[in-house]
């Protein structure tokens, strides 16, 4: 899942992505962004904020570039990335070399789960599932490791994934995919990133809440006696 054109803008902590009055010091980059001024010296220390342009041997200023950037790092950590792979984000971010399509993979291989260790390299089972549903196998995409992982842990739990359920998921699980890539900004990298990483990041609990609750309505309409007892319960 990923973030709409309308969440992206609003990424900075005002509300705005601009700042007043163009560069500012960086006690007014505080001011304006909402970022304490040690988080902004810390970002610059570890190289995440790029450094401002030089006004003297110990001043900078700083424009509406680093209002993004710091808005972009403050999301990332606030989706619970360390600072390496916050970092590791930014310099995909920041180079052109690979394509689109490897470089939001890249990016979203930062978010958790982490599959350590790897299971079967050749990913056997992932590799039936995404066949039987006409997917794309790319064993270079994270995903499959979480999905393989996710097919072991059925089996040892003795669960099945019997055809029948796997289209549907396949098929409802497409359609919420296609609404989000429709929605993908293609006005910079750095959008892209922001709007994919974040997105997966900030979206995914919010549809297995719906999941649940949609299980709790279908419950609800199958067994309605029980309902009606436990809202006069609640009463």
């Amino acid at each position: 899942p990923m973030l709409g054109h309308h969440w992206i803008a609003s990424l900075s902590s005002n509300g705005s992505s601009e700042l007043d009055g163009g560069a500012v010091k960086v006690s007014e980059l505080a001011a304006q962004s909402g970022v304490a001024l040690a988080t902004i010296k810390y970002y610059l220390r570890e190289g995440l904020l790029m450094p401002g342009e030089p006004t003297s041997a110990t001043g900078a200023r700083y424009g509406e570039q680093h209002v993004r950037r710091l808005a972009l790092v403050r999301a990332l950590a606030g989706a619970g990335l360390a600072i390496p792979r916050i970092r590791a984000v930014l310099e995909l971010v920041d180079t052109d070399e690979r394509s689109e399509f490897e470089t939001f993979g890249r990016a979203i291989a930062q978010l958790p789960p982490y599959v350590e260790p790897e299971p079967d390299p050749e990913f056997p089972r992932a590799r039936k599932v995404l066949e039987f549903l006409g997917q794309v196998f790319e064993p270079r995409y994270v995903a499959v490791a979480h999905l393989e992982r996710a097919l072991i842990g059925l089996e040892d739990a003795g669960l099945s994934l019997s055809d029948e359920r796997l289209r549907a998921y396949g098929d409802h699980i497409r359609g919420i995919a296609e609404v989000e890539i429709e929605l993908m900004p293609t006005s910079s990298t750095e959008d892209g990133i922001r709007y994919a990483v974040l997105g997966t990041a900030m979206y995914e609990p919010v549809l297995t809440a719906l999941r649940r609750l949609a299980h709790q309505d279908l419950a609800a309409r199958h067994f309605p006696q029980h309902r009606e007892s436990t809202e006069q319960e609640n009463r």
